[in-house]
């Protein structure tokens, strides 16, 4: 069974998880971590000294078992979310045989959106009913068990984009609440986006790519955000969104 960990925790018993585990969670550290202090995610990098963050490691994305072990972490990380502070985010690493390592990208934005489109369909709870169920609309974001999440990959095959690039897939989850201090419309907001857009430009081998906005922005879509491409091209206007909610998934 899946489990979620605390950083306090892993630190303490990281030698006695699987040596992929043990990889996984090292590696992770020493880029949000790093010594010279250049990881772009301020908040992310913050969460993670502060014991903010939250992780769980699962099996290989492709598999059913990964689905069922990612509804359990993300119902079980609801409940605590909110007490673990400002900057909440659960971590959540996957099996990534060698196989899997050597796919393209374009393989990994699929797995990537088929493993979100079987986790819906495994949701028991109505999706809210503040949220549009359409991909393409401005306020939309992926919802699960009643909470809205901004969702982040990363993967093997982003090499340019380095800030997407981990030697495992990773995919973070951050509840929307957490924006609500840290948007478009408040002064902290904007100063941390300002710092963050300047780490990535000293990050990135590409520039920041155009699809990052705030929510909320009627030209913004999120779903553009959770899974970027390694070079700088935008997906066409006319793009359609991989991910299809359930029309009974609709609270009434």
């Amino acid at each position: 069974m899946a489990q979620l960990y605390a950083k306090s925790c892993l630190d303490q018993n990281l030698r006695s998880l699987e040596e992929w585990k043990q990889d996984a969670f090292t590696q992770f550290g020493e880029m949000v971590g790093d010594e010279a202090d250049t990881f772009p995610c301020v908040p992310g990098r913050q969460g993670f000294f502060l014991d903010h963050l939250r992780y769980g490691f699962v099996g290989d994305l492709r598999g059913d078992g990964a689905v069922n072990e990612l509804a359990e972490l993300l119902k079980e990380y609801q409940g605590c979310a909110k007490q673990t502070g400002q900057y909440a985010s659960f971590i959540c690493f996957f099996e990534t045989p060698q196989d899997l390592k050597e796919s393209p990208i374009e393989e990994f934005e699929q797995q990537f959106w088929s493993l979100l489109q079987r986790l819906h369909q495994k949701d028991e709870v109505p999706w809210p009913a503040e949220i549009p169920l359409d991909p393409h609309h401005h306020e939309w974001e992926y919802c699960f068990h009643g909470e809205a999440y901004f969702i982040l990959c990363s993967t093997p095959a982003h090499k340019l984009r380095k800030s997407r690039h981990f030697p495992y897939v990773m995919m973070a989850f951050q509840p929307r609440w957490v924006f609500e201090k840290l948007n478009g419309s408040t002064k902290f907001g904007q100063k941390m986006s300002q710092l963050v857009r300047k780490r990535l430009k000293a990050y990135d081998q590409v520039d920041v790519h155009p699809s990052l906005k705030w929510y909320g922005d009627p030209t913004n879509h999120e779903w553009k955000q959770y899974f970027l491409p390694d070079e700088e091209a935008e997906k066409p206007a006319s793009a359609k969104c991989p991910f299809t909610a359930l029309k009974n998934m609709m609270k009434l």
